[in-house]
């Protein structure tokens, strides 16, 4: 029985991430830059979803003054980023974006493909308590599944996801179990949704940060 939403394990998350969304490590290093090129000396940085602190151990070889708050609704990928981050000076918080209870207190907040595993309702009111987490003049971050805007495109987009993952060593099993995902355990929404949300939850500016395949990333300032 899986120890999260994902589809993997905790213990072989890292591994297999890789093999199933496309250029998956171009999230982390947008997220950083993006970081980086804000001016934020030493940010106070809350990931929700953290999944096993993969984007907080990178961003510490680039960020290194950052203050983290790693937070995931897994205990088992919690126990997996303690272990990643041992000696850090890091909280960890045993808790899901939409039970957050923050207010002004992060320079940055991130939500890297954990909050599409909610309905609709449920996600709104995820991304309204990072905004609550937020600084004023804060960043959200988000890369998350999308699907596109017509049933046809979609369809053409599934096809191009079903031979990356075949082609990145995904049985014909795997394959079908992420398909049959969609709408059931995940929830992808179109970017023109993704962006519509983050304006009428308050970000006063927001922006497409990357997109390929089923995946976007966006970034928006309180």
């Amino acid at each position: 029985m899986n120890d999260n939403k994902s589809a993997y394990n905790s213990g072989i998350y890292d591994e297999h991430i890789v093999n199933v969304l496309p250029y998956y490590r171009e999230y982390h290093k947008q997220v950083i830059d993006v970081v980086k090129n804000m001016g934020f000396e030493a940010p106070q940085w809350l990931d929700t979803g953290c999944g096993t602190g993969t984007l907080a151990a990178k961003a510490l070889e680039v960020v290194p003054d950052a203050r983290f708050t790693l937070c995931d609704p897994s205990e088992n990928m919690l126990a997996q980023a303690k272990e990643k981050l041992q000696n850090r000076n890091i909280r960890f918080l045993n808790v899901p974006s939409d039970k957050l209870e923050f207010n002004d207190e992060f320079d940055v907040v991130t939500a890297i493909q954990s909050h599409h595993y909610f309905d609709e309702a449920g996600r709104e009111h995820a991304v309204k308590n990072c905004y609550r987490a937020l600084k004023e003049g804060g960043v959200f971050m988000t890369f998350e599944n999308i699907r596109m805007d017509t049933d046809e495109s979609d369809a053409i987009a599934l096809k191009r996801w079903v031979k990356y993952l075949e082609e990145h060593g995904n049985s014909s099993e795997d394959v079908r179990m992420h398909i049959e995902r969609r709408g059931v355990e995940v929830f992808p929404i179109t970017i023109e949704k993704h962006i519509k949300l983050l304006k009428k939850i308050g970000f006063r500016s927001v922006n497409i940060l990357w997109s390929s395949y089923l995946q976007a990333g966006f970034w928006a300032i309180k």
